[in-house]
């Protein structure tokens, strides 16, 4: 069987190298694929990213199956267009993807069937937003209304902060970027949502329209500096399992949130099918709201959560393609996993592109070691373009640097050695990834 993933980044990197195993995989094709992919002897980069040629090619090519990564093509529905010509695939139709591409859709969906998530209020008017804003005070959160890439939020701890937000989102013309933030194109429309206290967590599931499986819990951390501080960013690492999800808030997750979606989107004339990530907050109490809903695994949850499923892929993709998902039983590695995520120099704001990546460690060696380097933002010019064979850096999140390990401790540290030995001009990390987990 041949598979297609289509994405660049290393959330794909890890569904690519993951799909791989699988004795029933002839072959793995990644659109555009990276570094990272193009280095491995079982997959390979294919580069084609228009989503029509994209399905020409993969019909041509009789692939058995596509799963795609990235929010872009999911709103631009090529999920749509593979089906509409018969080819097998894996993710939320265009309607669907909406939960992600369009904050306000999410928002009014949520409170529509009362899906617990934080009161909220949309804008396209800056003046009415500034209002609001003054009335309700700081700390407030401000989103961009369509896709912007993991940065389109600024939790606002002062009001300066909130109005400077909305200026630049729907004014982006005289109002200065704050934090690094990425807004909507035209900054049509903001999200303004009251500030939720308390733990995130990453609930993923998988969906076929009707039957949901839930993915090994995972918790990522946002900001770019140790404890938690400095701009928001998409993911600076993660780790699975998250010890802030316990059975009892996993069970309330399913019963308040995932499944009332499942049956919302159904009942709204929208099945969703594919990846569907919860980002929760979770209170004192152990409450979890919904702060927002994206339709395609975390990156970089994926990377430790891919490290620690025991089952085949293919048969979990091929059981969700085909409506039965309620027939597989996820097998999960018992130790945990975790990621630390090499970043660009200048990363979120200004990264840099095109820093020489050297220390990285063979699959060999990786592999004895309980690891994996996935790659995100890296490019091995071929040699008629004047590579010599190198790794060049080309995008903000270069690496994600996975280990697993007896305790989160032992990942940690596993992951962090790996690390150290990889070097690149101005490469940046954070030192405490993992750090909730270990006290806990």
């Amino acid at each position: 069987m041949k598979v297609l993933v289509v994405g660049g980044g290393g959330r794909e990197h890890a569904l690519a190298w993951k799909m791989a195993q699988s004795p029933k995989v002839q072959a793995v094709y990644v659109a555009p694929g990276n570094g990272g992919t193009a280095l491995d002897s079982r997959l390979e980069n294919i580069a084609i990213t228009d989503v029509q040629a994209l399905r020409g090619w993969a019909q041509s090519e009789k692939i058995a199956l596509t799963v795609v990564g990235p929010e872009q093509p999911l709103a631009a529905g090529i999920v749509d267009e593979f089906r509409a010509h018969g080819l097998r695939v894996f993710g939320p139709t265009r309607a669907a993807a909406q939960l992600e591409s369009s904050k306000a859709f999410s928002k009014a969906f949520m409170k529509r069937h009362g899906i617990p998530t934080a009161d909220y209020e949309s804008f396209s008017d800056p003046l009415a937003a500034h209002a609001y804003v003054e009335r309700k005070g700081a700390p407030i959160v401000v989103k961009a209304d369509g896709l912007a890439a993991g940065k389109g939020v600024v939790v606002a701890m002062s009001l300066a902060e909130a109005h400077q937000a909305i200026d630049f989102m729907l004014a982006p013309e005289t109002g200065a970027n704050p934090l690094g933030v990425t807004h909507n194109a035209g900054g049509a429309r903001v999200v303004i949502e009251e500030f939720l206290q308390g733990e995130e967590a990453s609930f993923i599931v998988m969906c076929d329209g009707k039957n949901v499986t839930a993915l090994a819990t995972s918790q990522d951390h946002k900001r770019l500096l140790d404890g938690d501080a400095g701009p928001n960013t998409g993911g600076m690492g993660a780790y699975s399992p998250a010890p802030v999800v316990t059975p009892q808030i996993h069970a309330r997750a399913m019963r308040e949130i995932i499944l009332p979606t499942i049956k919302g989107m159904a009942q709204d004339g929208i099945p969703f099918t594919g990846f569907l990530y919860a980002g929760l907050m979770i209170d004192a109490q152990g409450q979890p709201k919904t702060l927002e809903f994206n339709c395609r695994m975390g990156d970089p949850e994926t990377q430790p959560i891919m490290m620690r499923l025991k089952s085949d892929l293919f048969d979990v993709m091929m059981a969700a393609t085909s409506g039965q998902l309620d027939q597989i039983e996820l097998d999960w590695d018992r130790r945990p996993a975790l990621g630390v995520v090499m970043a660009a120099h200048g990363y979120p704001l200004n990264p840099r592109k095109g820093d020489l990546v050297t220390g990285l460690p063979s699959l060999d060696s990786l592999k004895q070691a309980n690891a994996m380097v996935f790659h995100a933002g890296t490019v091995t010019p071929p040699p008629g373009q004047g590579g010599k064979g190198e790794v060049l850096s080309a995008g903000g999140r270069v690496l994600c640097v996975t280990a697993l390990g007896h305790t989160v401790k032992e990942a940690q540290k596993r992951a962090y050695e790996i690390a150290d030995g990889i070097i690149f001009a101005g490469a940046q990390f954070r030192t405490d990834i993992g750090f909730r987990a270990i006290k806990s």
